[in-house]
């Protein structure tokens, strides 16, 4: 038996209608020996029909998700809801709250700790309760991201292949009629591997659609409307929520990220200077951007160049870099 979570809420999740309240994550230091941290969440229900899972904030630098759902927590009623729908848009609250990426409580980074620990730390016992509490219960989950500080992404949307050939099939239906201009498969080696939301949820069986909304540090509009227009569409084919309003999107472009030869790293500390926008495509030696030295103000900048052909979907966003500085990241064509 798996150990029980040690988050609580005083919402129900099994009560018709819609109810605001937070998770409550606890908490024991100098000034609070009892304390909790809320985690805030609205859950909408309404009959027996499919339950979606909706999360933003798993990083607390990415705000186009978050806005997205805080809209759409204010906009939906529960008499527009066939079955059930969970909104947790700052899941990882505390670095939400801080505008950090990670968890200034334990430098958590909520997408590299699943499935999570029961009696972990602060990060650790939020993933604990994302994978014994919340994906038992879904039907389908979305988790909305960006780029954080550190990077701008192409506005793109993410699943990790399955195993399961019926799975795999559902996937690829889901992210189609999420509509982001392009959609990547995954399995996360180039970052969280199996300890993401999707590996969890696979291993349960539960479709995720993630998504990378753009980056900086700061609101992308188009992002925002990527994420609201895609959520929406999501609950209308789920049956969970209609909404006759929204257009067909266009056919989205299929891509992969195969090896580690579609990153661009620092090699040294310096000055990033790109030269190629997110969502260019570009070829094998193509000069990608110099790296200026700031220890050696009269040497020639390093010419970086890209070592495979590509789609660029996200490049660094701070100038000032470090070596084994993520400066670029490339995808190619699913064929």
């Amino acid at each position: 038996m798996s150990t029980p979570t040690r988050i609580w809420s005083p919402i129900s999740f099994e009560k018709e209608g819609k109810q605001t309240g937070s998770l409550r994550l606890p908490i024991s230091s100098d000034l609070s020996a009892y304390g909790w941290i809320p985690i805030p969440v609205v859950c909408l229900k309404n009959g027996k029909g499919p339950t979606a899972v909706l999360f933003a904030g798993t990083h607390g630098d990415e705000y186009e998700g978050q806005i997205a759902l805080f809209e759409l927590a204010r906009e939906i009623s529960p008499d527009d809801v066939n079955g059930r729908i969970i909104i947790l848009p700052s899941l990882n609250f505390p670095a939400v709250e801080a505008g950090r990426r990670v968890s200034p409580m334990d430098d958590g980074n909520l997408n590299r700790v699943y499935p999570g620990k029961a009696h972990g730390t602060p990060t650790e016992m939020i993933a604990h309760y994302v994978t014994s509490v919340l994906l038992p219960m879904a039907d389908l989950v979305v988790d909305l991201h960006s780029g954080g500080r550190s990077l701008e992404y192409v506005p793109c949307a993410l699943i990790r292949p399955s195993a399961d050939a019926e799975r795999h099939a559902r996937l690829m239906q889901l992210v189609s009629v999420f509509g982001a201009p392009v959609s990547y498969l995954t399995d996360g080696k180039g970052g969280g591997g199996n300890t993401t939301l999707p590996a969890s949820a696979e291993a349960q069986g539960v479709p995720v659609i993630t998504a990378e909304l753009g980056g900086g540090a700061t609101l992308q509009h188009i992002g925002k409307q990527i994420a609201s227009n895609g959520v929406r569409r999501l609950l209308h084919h789920m049956g969970i929520y209609r909404d006759d309003s929204l257009d067909v999107p266009a056919p989205t472009r299929f891509t992969e990220v195969p090896t580690r030869d579609y990153f661009v790293y620092a090699d040294d500390d310096g000055l990033f200077e790109p030269a190629v926008a997110v969502g260019a495509d570009v070829v094998a030696g193509q000069l990608a951007g110099y790296l200026h030295s700031i220890h050696r103000p009269t040497s020639a900048p390093v010419e970086l160049c890209f070592p495979v052909e590509g789609m660029v979907a996200c490049r660094r966003f701070p100038t000032l870099t470090r070596r084994g500085d993520c400066l670029f990241g490339l995808m190619r064509d699913l064929h």
